[in-house]
């Protein structure tokens, strides 16, 4: 089987290669990774100390991680803190980031790649965070004995690890020092193939998410733009499939105005936003008070303003649902205010919290959502009932990243 796992680590490569001929994200894969291991000496050289590394596949594990990561900082001040991303999507917006002393790529899981990697980190702590699971570099950590955990982790019997060909996939689990998983779910699904070494902690977005709604950023264009008549939906994360049904939502109620912030911020992308919203939508970058005056879309056109933008809209909408899966309902759901996505929500725990509690409202179509506002709409008493109910289940669970630290502390001893 191992040799099967290198020849599909080896397939992976190739296409990756061929694709960077025409994708810009595979492009900027391939490059961040080219002299890799000088990029690293040269940057470790320069923050000496005992590392701590967090590893995230992409920017929506980062933001899963970024609580445990804040309290590491604080609690293990003496550490360097190395941050890793296989995806450029996550690189690329942190790569400059204060939480961390040091930001890489993650190289290609090879025998080769994980000895040269983990020999030059030399880690002290190693976090994993949700969906990563590597066999050559969970293997090189166990072998080397370095601390080794996974946190806000989810598991389903669908996953390659409980099929009946997973018993390798399996051992990457095993390998853990320990598992920090969502939910209950997860627990009772790794007792039952023996691996025991599991805590349920819950989702440590919560803990960040509550943090962002007490945190009042000063956003004075977005206030001149929602504080006017009518009502306004912030829309964060979305694509091209949500911004149709975003347009047609918009025509068909009148005084509704919104804020779109787009998952990817490629030229191509906000070409076709303005494209469909034509004189309607005005670019954050290139506005002011006065120039919005007249116009019903603002267009985030920058990273990093997402979870400050929920706060400012009646209701809220959430992209990726009409895709691979819907983005990140936390950082909408904070702020007690109605929360749409598309209908690719059952992998995602939080999502299907928020329909059973009546916060969060799948939509197939856009006269679904134009139906669903207009009811809401006139029904001010069922709006407030949203709000309090949202306000009690985010802060119920919080948590999870004093349960992480709680077991960290008692089980990390800190380089001296």
């Amino acid at each position: 089987m191992e040799l099967l796992y290198l020849a599909g680590i080896f397939l992976y490569s190739c296409f990756i290669r061929l694709a960077a001929n025409f994708n810009e994200k595979a492009a900027r894969w391939i490059k961040g990774r080219i002299g890799w291991e000088e990029n690293m000496r040269q940057k470790l050289a320069s923050v000496p100390g005992p590392v701590i590394w967090m590893h995230c596949a992409s920017l929506g594990e980062f933001e899963q991680g970024r609580a445990v990561l804040e309290e590491l900082r604080k609690n293990y001040p003496d550490h360097r803190i190395v941050l890793t991303f296989f995806s450029p999507s996550g690189y690329n917006v942190l790569k400059e980031t204060k939480l961390a002393d040091a930001v890489f790529y993650l190289p290609l899981d090879t025998p080769e790649n994980s000895r040269r990697f983990v020999s030059l980190l030399n880690p002290r702590l190693v976090i994993f965070v949700k969906y990563e699971f590597w066999h050559f570099y969970s293997r090189e950590l166990q072998k080397r004995k370095i601390p080794f955990y996974c946190i806000s982790a989810i598991f389903r019997p669908s996953q390659i690890f409980f099929r009946f060909y997973g018993k390798f996939f399996r051992r990457m689990l095993m390998r853990y020092d320990h598992l920090f998983v969502q939910d209950q779910d997860s627990l009772s699904l790794l007792y039952k193939y023996d691996i025991a070494r599991v805590t349920v902690a819950g989702d440590t977005r919560f803990d960040r998410v509550w943090e962002n709604k007490n945190t009042v950023a000063d956003l004075p264009l977005l206030d001149a733009f929602c504080n006017t008549s009518g009502n306004v939906m912030v829309a964060g994360s979305t694509w091209p499939a949500d911004e149709s049904l975003l347009l047609e939502t918009m025509h068909a109620i009148p005084g509704l105005r919104m804020v779109i912030a787009p998952h990817e911020l490629t030229e191509a992308h906000l070409t076709d936003i303005s494209r469909r919203f034509g004189t309607m939508a005005a670019f954050y970058s290139k506005s002011d008070a006065e120039s919005l005056k007249d116009k019903r879309v603002l267009v985030i056109d920058n990273i990093g303003m997402l979870s400050r933008l929920y706060r400012f809209g009646q209701y809220t909408y959430v992209g990726g649902g009409f895709g691979a899966g819907i983005h990140n309902t936390l950082e909408a759901a904070v702020y007690g205010k109605p929360v749409f996505f598309g209908p690719r929500y059952d992998k995602f725990l939080e999502a299907k919290a928020l329909v059973k509690n009546q916060i969060g409202f799948p939509v197939n179509q856009s006269s679904e959502l134009i139906a669903m506002i207009n009811k809401l709409n006139a029904d001010e008493a069922r709006l407030l009932k949203i709000s309090d109910t949202a306000n009690r289940y985010m802060l119920k669970q919080k948590g999870a990243t004093y349960i992480i630290m709680s077991y960290l502390q008692l089980n990390f001893t800190p380089a001296v």
